[in-house]
């Protein structure tokens, strides 16, 4: 049986977008190893999101070679593979499979391609009639599943790659989707992270004609579901229908991540995002009058070229004046294929780390002070691993926030892997929280303020999607 180790970089994304080329791969015939040493196939599966993206895959491809040497076939799967396309075979010669994420459904064609001695093969087509679904996915993780409903992204914001590496927007059908959700359920899975480049742009390709928030209601409606999550969204996009969603689904995650990376109008014009500070704080306003608290969690860019001092200022003022639970932070890096690389007054990368580490800063005051308010409060959490050391479990509540928790001398030991427990924040931390876990006696009372549903399990099963 031919084997195969696949190495995964990127975004949620780039992890299921693996998950969909192992259960391929699966179906015909190969076997997942855990080490590159092992495998008849080696492939790496790119993200090109970030400066010098191409730099590290190469110099990770050499490494390949290096240490593994000859009688392996290597293959570069994702943005890189997109980007760079049949040039990698000229900088990697070792390379002989070349695949973008658009291709991934034709992997069995092009292994026969491989198996047949050619030596320089490639899937590189931005199919626009699919959804970048597999017939088969092999998911690794026994309780939470991701899920595409729309792929590709046409906001051609000044600074981003990901409108030619993953091509234009089309949506599945909300039938496909929801079929393949109760699928899920069924099987176990009691977490589904709906995912898209832009996930509130959802159009519906099937008669029903659902909107985003009206899809994510009938989702949140399957049972066995306990939670329901999103990412990423669009400021432009958000409504209040799915603010109204998310109140009236309990197991619809109060968490919304709404990136708005400059908190400077001037600056959000020149990276084309199609919005000013005003109206991003307008929507901002919207989320927080919520009947439901939601955390919020966004992305910030420093170092754009042009950026002022002042610029820069209002960026974080803007984290001063909302108050994100969690922030992702980048300097800014050009990009092939994008209108930004061209623009001039670029910013030195010693300013750019220092504007990053004035964000970090800012960020971490604000969350250490949001999250010591929430000593004392009793939430739920998903348990997603174990702590050997601190005799911790690690959970993550419907907020997103990563919850350590002891369970006490009365519990008794086993595995809680999967499991839901209610925990009360004994402490807090910039990052995280620690808790102890409820005793079994209170927590049916702590429960009433929850959908109950049974926790299911799976033996990491190769589901057929359903197209």
């Amino acid at each position: 049986m031919p084997t195969f180790f696949l190495e995964t970089f990127g975004c949620q994304m780039n992890v299921h977008d693996s998950e969909k080329v192992a259960g391929t791969l699966i179906s015909q015939g190969y076997q997942q190893v855990e080490d590159a040493q092992s495998a008849d196939l080696v492939l790496y599966n790119t993200c090109s999101i970030r400066d010098k993206a191409e730099q590290k895959v190469f110099s990770r491809l050499g490494q390949y070679k290096k240490d593994l040497g000859d009688g392996k076939v290597y293959g570069v799967l994702g943005c890189v593979a997109q980007q760079e396309g049949e040039a990698i075979f000229e900088r990697a010669p070792h390379v002989s499979l070349v695949v973008g994420s658009a291709s991934y459904r034709r992997l069995p064609e092009l292994l026969i391609q491989l198996q047949a001695g050619n030596r320089r093969v490639t899937g590189l087509d931005n199919d626009t009639d699919e959804t970048f679904e597999t017939e088969l996915t092999r998911r690794g993780n026994p309780y939470r599943a991701y899920l595409t409903i729309i792929e590709g992204c046409e906001q051609k914001c000044a600074f981003c790659v990901v409108p030619f590496t993953r091509g234009p927007e089309r949506s599945r059908s909300s039938v496909a989707i929801l079929n393949e959700a109760r699928q899920l359920a069924e099987a176990g899975y009691t977490e589904i992270q709906i995912l898209g480049q832009i996930v509130n742009h959802y159009i519906d390709s099937d008669s029903a004609g659902l909107t985003f928030a009206q899809l994510l209601s009938r989702m949140a409606e399957i049972p066995g579901l306990r939670r329901v999550r999103f990412t990423t969204s669009h400021p432009s996009y958000f409504g209040q229908d799915i603010v109204d969603a998310i109140c009236a689904h309990p197991n619809i995650c109060n968490q919304v991540h709404l990136p708005v990376q400059s908190g400077c109008t001037r600056t959000l014009t020149r990276m084309f995002r199609g919005y000013t500070r005003e109206q991003y704080l307008e929507k901002i306003a919207m989320l927080r009058a919520a009947p439901r608290t939601l955390a919020l969690s966004t992305d910030i860019i420093v170092g754009f070229p042009g950026e002022t001092e002042d610029d820069f200022a209002e960026t974080l003022s803007l984290l001063e004046k909302v108050e994100f639970e969690s922030i992702f932070s980048y300097t800014y890096s050009p990009r092939p294929n994008t209108p930004a690389r061209d623009y001039e007054d670029a910013i030195p990368d010693e300013e750019k780390r220092r504007r990053l580490e004035a964000v970090h800063e800012t960020q971490r005051l604000i969350q250490s002070r949001k999250n010591r308010r929430l000593v004392g409060n009793v939430t739920e959490v998903i348990v997603e691993g174990r702590n050997a050391k601190l005799n911790q479990w690690i959970g993550r509540t419907t907020e997103n926030r990563v919850l350590n928790f002891a369970v006490g001398e009365a519990a008794p030991e086993r595995n809680r892997l999967g499991t839901y427990a209610w925990v009360r924040v004994t402490g807090a931390f910039a990052n995280s929280l620690v808790g102890e876990m409820i005793p079994a006696s209170k927590s049916e009372e702590a429960a009433e303020l929850s959908r109950p549903a049974k926790v299911g399990w799976s033996e990491l099963p190769v589901l057929r999607s359903v197209s």
